[in-house]
């Protein structure tokens, strides 16, 4: 099961309170300011800065 688009729209990156998108793999949902790319693990996006990875 994806993420909703609706839960996408109302999701922000808590380190900036920037847009996520949604990774061309469904991996993750990344910033689109700073580039964390936040994991999803069971379905569930894990919006912890500690959990974050940087991408370019």
């Amino acid at each position: 099961m994806a993420i909703s688009q609706e839960l996408l729209e109302i999701l922000v990156c808590p380190a900036d309170k920037e847009a996520l998108e949604m990774k061309p793999d469904q991996s993750g949902l990344k910033c689109t300011k700073c580039h964390r790319v936040y994991p999803i693990k069971d379905d569930i996006p894990i919006m912890l800065i500690d959990e974050a990875t940087i991408e370019e």
